[in-house]
């Protein structure tokens, strides 16, 4: 009798360890899923709030073709794209006239939660034509517009495209530049272009064989000769091309 009481005690010792081990490690489990529950809330909690948008400034290169487009993360309208490496198209977003990308102070403008448009997008891609917006006013769009045109913003003059044009609801705004090929910008109009958040847009050539494209607000228009000189200026500071 002594005997299988000392023999028993022993085995209840064990049993209760191992019980307090699985405790334990219950206990722990939990822990660890609380932290991470709470972690990724927050992450997840911040990633809803941003909707998309980043204030991360971090440098990132793109490379498209000969050149080398160095931009901060918050620049970048995509967040597959905000990374180094080779691309066939670069779309960034920005507040004009300042220039600058998505930041907290800026939230409300990324946002369109205020009245006025202030974010210019910009897109660029490999040269497919030989000549940007203003060098195709005179072969091109010159034989697609009905005359005469009618006073724009900022001494533009709106155009609007012939029925056999194919550009449907849109005017041509056009701006003499003395010694250079004309401002020529394609505008949505009626109440597409009232839904657009951008409903201009123009191209440019840029870089070694790209092409820069710039949507803008409406607004804008009759600053057209600080938006265009503002957008080229900011290309040459982001765009370095190979030799």
């Amino acid at each position: 009798m002594k005997q299988a009481t000392a023999t028993e005690g022993p085995q209840l010792t064990v049993v209760d360890s191992m019980l307090m081990k699985r405790v334990f490690h219950a206990f722990a489990t939990l822990a660890l899923l609380s932290v991470a529950i709470s972690l990724g809330g927050k992450w997840f909690g911040r990633s809803i709030a941003m909707a998309g948008y980043t204030d991360d400034t971090t440098i990132h290169e793109v490379v498209i073709g000969n050149n080398v487009i160095a931009v901060p993360a918050n620049f970048i309208r995509f967040d597959q794209a905000r990374r180094d490496g080779i691309a066939s198209r670069l779309d960034l977003y920005l507040r004009y006239p300042e220039m600058d990308g998505y930041s907290e102070a800026a939230r409300d403008d990324f946002n369109h939660t205020v009245s006025s448009r202030d974010i210019v997008f910009l897109s660029f891609e490999p040269r497919m034509m030989s000549r940007d917006m203003s060098g195709r006013f005179a072969p091109i769009y010159s034989a697609l517009i009905a005359q005469p045109g009618t006073p724009g913003p900022g001494g533009t003059t709106l155009y609007g495209f012939t029925e056999k044009s194919g550009y449907l609801n849109e005017v041509l705004a056009v701006a003499s530049r003395p010694g250079k090929d004309p401002f020529v910008a394609r505008c949505l109009s009626g109440p597409s272009a009232a839904e657009s958040l951008a409903p201009c847009e123009r191209d440019i050539q840029v870089g070694d064989n790209l092409s820069l494209t710039y949507r803008f607000p409406k607004e804008f228009l009759g600053d057209w000769r600080a938006l265009d000189t503002a957008i080229a200026a900011e290309a040459a500071r982001i765009l370095k091309t190979g030799h």
